[in-house]
């Protein structure tokens, strides 16, 4: 049973490791990739000593650390809210609904939010803006609403997923706990704080560090397709993985793009063994290893 399990971990995650070396050559096609010259740190030299790498790290950090506090503090309320819609088929609406923007793909995700936001006949500039005796808006020229807007698209894509996962732990906790606090005078704020939220600790402390693992990764839909790819808003919505993909695609520099990869990948996983290890110091027991 592990078998295709192994067997496709091993084709998509384990064998492309060795791409990295690209990340330390020169690439010379016509040589090939194991054949081309070495060329040390030159590739992370290069990354490093432009504005690019200030630029897409934090925008990484900063947008997934809004993503991961945000995402957990609406995911959780929001688990606790449907667990206490007590009509069995209200509740399963309710999560079949939440759940329906995970599926969607990103690229309709995109024409919906350009339907919003389109200028000449997106809702907001076409219907709401004027009633509210204000001038349309170039938003797919003006970086400083984009923070916002990206915040929201992935609450709003994600959270649906995430709140199942959440609902399905408080609804493991054996309802004892809660008819026992009833008994002692216990309001419903005091049993979440005291009962619900202690006993779905160790899920939220998993998913979280999940999440911190994945820091330096960003969904490439959501900040190459949502925008657009507009030019003007590169300084808000550019991320290492779009920067990867625009170096490969547009600058063809396939050594640096490897090596802003390579990067990711690194940093990702130091952060993975510093957040495991300060969990393991408050609790062992929910600490990954």
């Amino acid at each position: 049973m592990m078998l295709p399990g192994m067997v496709y971990l091993l084709i998509n995650n384990y064998l492309p490791m060795a791409g990295l070396v690209i990340a330390f050559k020169n690439i010379d096609y016509s040589k090939g990739i194991w054949a081309s010259d070495w060329n040390g740190f030159t590739n992370f030299k290069f990354l490093f000593q432009t504005n690019d790498a200030y630029v897409i790290t934090r925008n990484t950090l900063l947008y997934n650390g809004a993503f991961i506090v945000i995402g957990l503090i609406c995911a959780v309320g929001v688990a606790i809210l449907l667990n206490e819609v007590r009509n069995r088929f209200m509740s399963r609406l309710y999560q079949t609904v939440m759940l329906l923007p995970f599926l969607i793909s990103m690229v309709i995700v995109s024409y919906l939010v350009f339907g919003f936001l389109g200028e000449d006949q997106g809702y907001l500039n076409h219907t709401l803006l004027p009633k509210l005796g204000l001038e349309p808006i170039s938003w797919y020229m003006e970086p400083k609403y984009w923070p916002y807007i990206l915040v929201l698209v992935n609450l709003w894509k994600s959270i649906g997923f995430n709140c199942v996962i959440y609902l399905a732990s408080i609804i493991g906790i054996d309802q004892e706990y809660y008819e026992a606090a009833t008994l002692d005078g216990a309001s419903r704020w005091q049993q979440i704080r005291k009962i619900t939220l202690p006993l779905i600790s160790p899920v939220i402390i998993t998913l979280t560090l999940l999440a911190i693992g994945r820091i330096f990764y960003s969904d490439f839909g959501l900040f190459y397709q949502v925008p657009m790819n507009s030019g003007m808003l590169y300084d808000t919505t550019n991320v290492i993985d779009t920067y990867v993909f625009r170096g490969l695609l547009q600058n063809n520099d396939i050594g640096m793009s490897s090596a802003a990869g390579f990067y990711q990948s690194v940093v990702g996983f130091v952060l993975v063994i510093l957040t495991n290890y300060a969990v393991r110091k408050f609790s062992k027991d929910n600490a990954l290893f």
